[in-house]
């Protein structure tokens, strides 16, 4: 399990740092990750020591990465190539900006690597209709066999007539901030240049996507819950806090 922080995010600057029911963003993410147990280690992987230093405070494991790197999918592929982890087969990359993630969302992108069936895995939920129109949540569209098509900011698929919007519905997913990875098809993503689809959207895994890597979707019967990418993020981010975890400052 790797949780890719980076301080230099432009939306909202210092994000790991900033804090979630009174820790920073990046210790509650590593809380949430590490009590599910779902792998032999669970370690935060960043390029700024102030980050390393509050983990490691907190008793997490902490690498430090490059500070060139782009996307997380590329810190990550960092950590995986190191002597102490090239055991590992399979790597788990839980965004670093979902302290909401939900268990069966991770274990579920885990399962699609981890069964042989894909060798990259996501996680997606069930798509509400006032997603479609929001540019910060990413959606999600699938072949018969659970293979991501396309990911996209926008609404898809597009509605040509009014008339089909109840449609529309069921063959949208709301696109969940963690991937999986075979360690082969981890290191393919990583040496890929970008690909002009990644940088209109935005999305780094369009990269694989673009380069015919399958990438299987795992569909949760979770709530989706949605990464923490502004000051309104963050803002709602703490007032879920309140209403669900007062008390809970470690």
């Amino acid at each position: 399990m790797v949780i890719p922080a980076r301080l230099g995010a432009t939306r909202l600057p210092q994000k790991p740092l900033r804090l979630l029911g009174g820790q920073p963003l990046i210790i509650r993410v590593w809380q949430k990750i590490s009590k599910m147990n779902l792998g032999e280690r669970c370690v935060v992987a960043t390029d700024d020591e102030k980050v390393a230093s509050i983990v490691r405070e907190a008793g997490g494991d902490c690498v430090m990465t490059s500070s060139s790197h782009s996307t997380g999918t590329e810190r990550v592929a960092e950590v995986a190539a190191k002597p102490e982890f090239r055991a590992f087969d399979a790597i788990v990359n839980v965004q670093g900006d979902e302290p909401y993630i939900g268990e069966e969302s991770v274990r579920g992108a885990a399962r699609m690597v981890t069964s042989g069936a894909f060798p990259l895995g996501t996680s997606a939920a069930r798509a509400d209709a006032n997603i479609f129109e929001s540019p910060a949540i990413v959606k999600v569209v699938t072949d018969n066999a659970g293979r991501a098509l396309y990911f996209s900011r926008g609404p898809i698929p597009f509605l040509r007539d009014e008339a089909d919007s109840p449609k529309r519905i069921p063959l949208t997913l709301q696109h969940i901030g963690v991937y999986s990875y075979r360690r082969d098809a981890l290191a393919q993503w990583a040496a890929l240049p970008v690909n002009p689809l990644e940088e209109v959207e935005r999305l780094e895994q369009l990269r694989p996507l673009a380069a015919g890597i399958p990438i299987g979707v795992a569909i949760t019967n979770e709530p989706a819950a949605t990464g923490i990418d502004t000051e309104e993020d963050l803002t709602r981010a703490n007032e879920l806090w309140q209403t669900q975890f007062a008390g809970v400052s470690a």
